[in-house]
């Protein structure tokens, strides 16, 4: 899915992180949601390459990344944690520097990035995500229904493992097919990968954990910030048709959280990167290309 692009495993900050890099120019690493990999970007990758080193990986916890032990206070699948792979893994790539553009889980760990290590994320462009914190505090009866898989996945261990591994093909085409697209911005090869990861048990166990941290250590990392904001220049993009359309101001929410927020919804649902890989691929190379200092 990804010609021309080669592979790497590095060692992070307490997880080896798998992707792939291809391309030339400035620096773009590109981050994945749930439940899902690097395999998300396949098919804006190719045009986004034609102007960035595109860097697609892996999270720790998916794919074809390694999957730490759970720890007591979800420490492990932090979001500063998997943010801090990512910063590792940059640099071993030789980029002190770089653009963001996330999606889903990968936008929040791009969120933590941007706040950790300023220096280093020049601009960060989220797909379909309000700010973690943000979304759990403004908590309706709509958002809960919408955002089920939120409050089920943080279900004490291993309440949400068993149920999941009981038939995880099942879990994961229910859940990434009940949006407003259905199952179509899936490729048939990029399917195959989503499902062939996510029958691993551990990835199941993993990305429970990651959602786990997000409802507890993470908001308390949040908490800790106080009135601090991202400094770089945000780019937030959602789908018209999805949830965060339907239950929050998107740009609002983040205006809170960010000193330097554009954006707008895109004709899609939740999976833009696969549904609309043509205007999400605009969109990036528009807004990166505004910069020229890297």
């Amino acid at each position: 899915m990804f010609d021309n692009f080669t592979s790497f495993d590095i060692e992070g900050d307490g997880a080896t992180i798998h992707g792939v890099k291809g391309g030339q120019g400035p620096a773009l690493l590109l981050l994945h949601g749930y439940p899902q990999t690097h395999a998300l970007w396949h098919k804006v990758a190719p045009a986004l390459a034609e102007h960035f080193t595109v860097v697609a990986a892996d999270l720790r916890g998916y794919g074809a990344s390694s999957k730490p032990p759970s720890v007591a206070d979800h420490a492990s699948y932090s979001k500063r944690a998997m943010a801090s792979d990512m910063t590792t893994v940059m640099q071993e790539l030789g980029f002190e520097r770089f653009f963001v553009g996330a999606h889903d889980r990968g936008a929040r760990v791009a969120h933590r990035m941007a706040l950790d290590w300023p220096e280093r994320v020049a601009r960060l462009a989220v797909l379909d995500i309000a700010p973690t914190r943000e979304m759990y505090a403004n908590t309706s009866d709509g958002f809960a229904r919408a955002y089920w898989h939120w409050f089920f996945l943080i279900q004490k261990a291993p309440f949400p493992e068993r149920m999941i591994e009981a038939d995880p093909r099942a879990f994961w085409l229910k859940k990434c097919g009940s949006g407003s697209a259905g199952l179509t911005p899936f490729s048939e090869k990029a399917l195959e990968a989503y499902l062939e990861a996510f029958a691993d048990p551990e990835v199941i166990r993993a990305s429970c954990e990651d959602y786990r941290a997000a409802a507890a250590i993470d908001i308390a990392h949040d908490d800790a910030d106080g009135e601090r904001k991202l400094s770089c220049p945000l780019l937030a993009l959602w789908g018209k048709t999805g949830a965060i359309e339907a239950h929050f101001d998107c740009l609002e929410l983040w205006r809170l959280r960010a000193e330097d927020v554009r954006g707008h919804a895109l004709p899609g649902g939740h999976y833009l990167a696969e549904e609309l890989p043509d205007l999400v691929a605009k969109n990036f190379i528009d807004f990166f290309s505004e910069d020229q200092t890297l």
